[in-house]
């Protein structure tokens, strides 16, 4: 039969499935919108990825504790320098995608 330890393994192993799978999607959601930026600042966003840098918690502008999430992510804008560029996400919501100054191609 199944103990109190067994039930406890099983809860831990579900709720980090979980958090997993939604970090997952959250990563999905800055990618999607790092690639929309880039292709409208005329832009490439190199390595075609994000990294995540660090998170924390943080309240949103309804009082809500979420999850604050930094990811950095690398461009160029001649084909000859990388710049880098970060993508801050508070929860599920894109809250400032920064990137540094890079040289305008004409």
């Amino acid at each position: 039969m199944y103990d109190l330890g067994d039930l406890l393994v099983g809860f831990i192993f579900v709720a980090f499935t979980m958090l997993w799978w939604n970090a997952q999607g959250v990563k999905q959601i800055a990618l999607r919108s790092t690639r929309d930026h880039c292709k409208k600042m005329n832009v490439q966003l190199l390595d075609d990825g994000v990294a995540l840098k660090g998170f924390w918690f943080k309240r949103n502008k309804n009082g809500d504790l979420c999850l604050w999430r930094s990811y950095n992510f690398e461009f160029t804008s001649t084909g000859n320098e990388r710049y880098s560029g970060q993508v801050i996400m508070l929860g599920r919501f894109v809250e400032k995608i920064h990137m540094d100054a890079y040289r305008v191609n004409e």
